[in-house]
Parts: structure tokens; C-alpha cells; sequence
């Protein structure tokens, strides 16, 4: 009787423990589910972030750039014959150097007006070398006005006319150099930025180029010292 009694006891104290179990996981206290939630939400939110920043940098690497045959058999194959390509110290400048900021800031806003390039990319729009020509002006433009409109950031990651020594400059670059280099040295704001010069660098130039640059950066000038209306 005594043993019955006993395993009797031992089984409704198996029984009391697992409901306790149980009603803690099920119920549990809101110190425990706080904690709980913050630590799985931290666990998530690190996967996540990382994920996030892995795929924004592998589309900033110049193969995923001539993934699409639009740009590898065109621009790039004009890249690959320029300066900015091979050139005598080895310092290439790829696809995302020119065509990417590298402050987040910039780059997330970048990638946003860049999805439109999907939509086109979809609707076949530059995907024979006939679109691509056709359509080549307009998208040159629209780099170009880019670029004038952010000072041409990317290109001054590398080049800086503060940096600049023209004494080891041919005539004609240190000549057109000059004013704005004494510019950065007097503490002024240049007032030229590097677009309204080097165009077609690391690309062809498409017909009507030179004209088209010119009507937009006026057209952006104007814009920009147009006094507000009162």
C-alpha cells in the first residue's frame, strides 16, 4: 500500500511539473516575453541588416554591372579601351566608382532611382544595338545632369583640384585647370565642376552630344541662380 501510495505521489508530482512547464511556455511572465521578444528581435534584426547590406554591395561590384548584355557588349567594351581602364599606375576606376556615391545616404537614394533601369531592362527597351544607339543621347543625358547636379561627386572621391600639381600637366589641361585650382586655395567654390569638361571619357560620345550638354547645364545654371518669387 505503502509503495502504491508512493508512486502515486511521485506521478502527480511528474504531472504537477509539466503542467508548471508547460503554463510558463504557454503564459509566460512579461519580463520573461519581453525579453524574449527583444532577443529574437535583435537576432532578426541583425540577419536582416546583414542580409540587406551583402546584396546592396554585390550590386556594387562592376560584374554584376555587365551582367546585363546591354551594357557588357556596348559601354563596357568602350570602357575597356580607355584610361580609366589600363593605364600606366594601375588604379582602375570601375562601373560602381563612376556611377555609385559611397555614402550610404547617397547610394540608398541612387539604388531608388535606379530600379527604374529594371523597368526598362524588362521592356527590352536598349537590348539590341539599335535601341542602345537610338536611345543613347537621352541616357547620356540624364547621367550628365547627375552628375552636374551633385557637383560631380564621383569624380572627386579621385580627383581633387586641391590635389592638383600643374607643373606636371600638359599646357593645355593645366591651363584650363588653373583658375579653379587657385579657386579650392583661396577657400572659394570652384565654378566649374568636372562634367562640364570631360565628357565621353570612359564612353562615346552619341551624336549631338556636345549641343544637348550644353542647353541642359545652361538650363540647370539657370535654375539654380533663379531668384525665388516674391
Amino acid at each position: 500500500m505503502a509503495g502504491n501510495t508512493d508512486n502515486g505521489a511521485d506521478q502527480e508530482r511528474k504531472l504537477g511539473l509539466i503542467k508548471r512547464l508547460w503554463n510558463r511556455i504557454s503564459r509566460p511572465s512579461k519580463s520573461l516575453a519581453l525579453g524574449t521578444l527583444l532577443s529574437v528581435g535583435f537576432v532578426v534584426g541583425v540577419m536582416f541588416w546583414g542580409g540587406f547590406n551583402w546584396t546592396l554591395e554585390l550590386t556594387n561590384t562592376e560584374a554584376f554591372c555587365i551582367s546585363c548584355h546591354e551594357m557588357e557588349k556596348n559601354v563596357y567594351k568602350e570602357y575597356k579601351e580607355t584610361v580609366h581602364y589600363t593605364n600606366r599606375t594601375g588604379v582602375r576606376a570601375t562601373c560602381p566608382d563612376c556611377h555609385v556615391p559611397k555614402k550610404w545616404t547617397h547610394k540608398i537614394i541612387r539604388k531608388i532611382k535606379a530600379s527604374k533601369e529594371l523597368y526598362h531592362k524588362l521592356l527590352g527597351t536598349i537590348d539590341t544595338p539599335e535601341k542602345f544607339k537610338k536611345n543613347r543621347l537621352w541616357m547620356a543625358m540624364s547621367e550628365w545632369k547627375r552628375m552636374k547636379e551633385t557637383d560631380s561627386r564621383e569624380c572627386r572621391n579621385c580627383h581633387n583640384f586641391g590635389s592638383m600639381d600643374l607643373e606636371k600637366q600638359d599646357s593645355r589641361s593645366a591651363d584650363q585647370h588653373d583658375p579653379h585650382v587657385w579657386e579650392v586655395l583661396d577657400n572659394k567654390t570652384p565654378t566649374k565642376t568636372c562634367i562640364d569638361c570631360h565628357r565621353g571619357i570612359a564612353h562615346k560620345l552619341p551624336k549631338g552630344a556636345e549641343e544637348a550638354a550644353q542647353k541642359l547645364f545652361k538650363s540647370l545654371e539657370s535654375k539654380t541662380t533663379a531668384k525665388p518669387k516674391t
